[in-house]
């Protein structure tokens, strides 16, 4: 006798988000981590299910997809010589914290993101990790243990920076390495880490930080290994009209005519922040098909500007969410990230322009398209059994008539429920087996040492 594979029913949602034209309204129906059945109102799954999950009480959402982030940042949260200090200065002054990062500080700091992120409905989590001083050569493998250890899926991007004070750019001396260590590491870090095809856990991107940060040729060299092995390519760009003018400074160009320059226009981008860009310049992204990553927060904190989102999915750019660092936001919230898209988005195209729904489907299928994923941020069969159930019985939600509007509208934080390709990573808004108070406790002391001789 064969053994019967598990099928479990998410039975009838308060409500359900697909972020497509799919009715979940009777829920959905999972089995061997993917989504077999989505069931509308009324209807029942075609075949018994060993196990089911009453949601009647859940708003039922795909896992949010976090498309930019940089994880160590939490041991720097609300520092107070950067608390009202705009992108250049903000950067001058903790590039120097960052650089007496151990692999320690990292494997905490990249926990408490992760952990966070989870907690907030989120099941796949882009980082972009580019400070290797001395002693933390191994940064990412540190990220993809953790990121095992918590059950969740990840973009670790393999950043860099090669262009140091001395040489005309922003990072100190000390946090910039050789092109070639950086290439040979980001080669053995797809060889080791990456996988392909749906379901993947760990993906592997190459991420040269900034134009302010890295040379010419490292952007060429990057493109053409990340050409050569099939991955993603990842970088700030049109964050702030500084970066603008250093590039014009430094490169003769406009970022968007560098970035074509060394080989990055196409649709393996995807870039962060995406503010300052002309209607030509969007029209250009638009047509190949590079991706931005939109971090609402970090640029209303840094004062950086507001990102032209509409404009760039009418001109086909993918369009995703990130929290960015958490010395920038300074939290890893996925659900209050698209409450905040929501917001600043209204305030550039008005209220009637931008509804929750499309807030949510840039924090999901947006997302998931913008790191080149197509197995993910949906409700649809064949797609991976990822979910964020989140409760409305807190006190800030009693009155409130639309369940879906009601997640961002009355101010959503915490899912109850979260499940990674099947397997529930969040319990009752807890994360099973993670002590919190412990890693809270660690992780602060971890801080407060950085800072100590800052």
């Amino acid at each position: 006798m064969h053994a019967t594979t598990a099928r479990t029913w998410i039975k009838n949602p308060l409500a359900a988000f697909t972020a497509n034209e799919l009715d979940a309204g009777g829920g959905l129906v999972i089995q061997d981590g993917t989504m077999v059945e989505v069931l509308a109102a009324g209807e029942q799954p075609a075949t018994p299910c060993t196990d089911v999950f009453d949601a009647s009480g859940h708003v039922l959402l795909p896992g949010l997809v976090n498309t930019h982030h940089h994880f160590y940042q939490t041991l720097t949260r609300a520092w107070a010589p950067v608390a009202s200090a705009e992108l250049f200065p903000w950067l001058t002054n903790l590039y120097p914290v960052w650089a007496r990062l151990s692999p320690n500080d990292l494997e905490l700091a990249t926990t408490v993101a992760l952990a966070e992120l989870l907690l907030s409905g989120c099941t796949t989590a882009a980082d972009h990790h580019y400070l290797f001083p001395d002693g933390l050569e191994q940064a990412i493998d540190v990220e993809v243990s953790v990121m095992r250890s918590l059950g969740m899926r990840g973009m670790l991007t393999r950043g860099s920076m090669t262009l140091g004070e001395d040489d005309g750019g922003l990072p100190p001396q000390q946090t910039v390495q050789d092109p070639e260590v950086i290439l040979a590491d980001s080669e053995r870090l797809i060889g080791q880490y990456h996988e392909r095809g749906a379901g993947a856990f760990i993906n592997i991107g190459l991420a040269p930080c900034s134009p302010f940060s890295v040379t010419r040729s490292l952007m060429s060299d990057t493109a053409a290994l990340a050409a050569r092995h099939d991955v993603r390519l990842h970088t700030h760009l049109g964050e702030t009209l500084d970066e603008e003018d250093f590039c014009l400074r430094m490169f003769g160009q406009r970022p968007v005519d560098y970035l074509e320059s060394v080989g990055w226009l196409d649709e393996r981008t995807w870039l962060a922040h995406g503010i300052h860009f002309s209607d030509e310049e969007i029209s250009r992204l638009g047509a190949a098909g590079t991706a931005v990553a939109h971090c609402p927060t970090s640029n209303m904190r840094l004062a950086s500007g507001t990102a032209r989102i509409l404009e760039l999915e009418a001109a086909g750019s993918p369009v995703g969410l990130g929290v960015d660092g958490s010395a920038s936001n300074d939290a890893s919230n996925m659900i209050l990230e698209a409450r905040q898209a929501l917001y600043l988005q209204r305030l550039r195209y008005g209220a009637a322009a931008v509804t929750p729904e499309q807030a949510l489907g840039w924090a999901t299928r947006g997302s998931a398209r913008a790191l080149g994923r197509s197995d993910i941020g949906e409700l649809r069969p064949g797609k991976q059994a990822d979910l964020a159930l989140f409760t409305l019985d807190a006190l800030r939600f009693s009155g409130s008539h639309d369940p879906i509007a009601a997640l961002l509208l009355c101010g959503a934080d915490q899912a109850d429920r979260v499940m990674v390709g099947g397997q529930w990573r969040v319990v009752d808004g807890a994360i099973p087996g993670l002590d919190i108070g412990a890693l809270i406790a660690r992780h602060s002391s971890a801080a407060r040492r950085l800072i100590q001789t800052a």
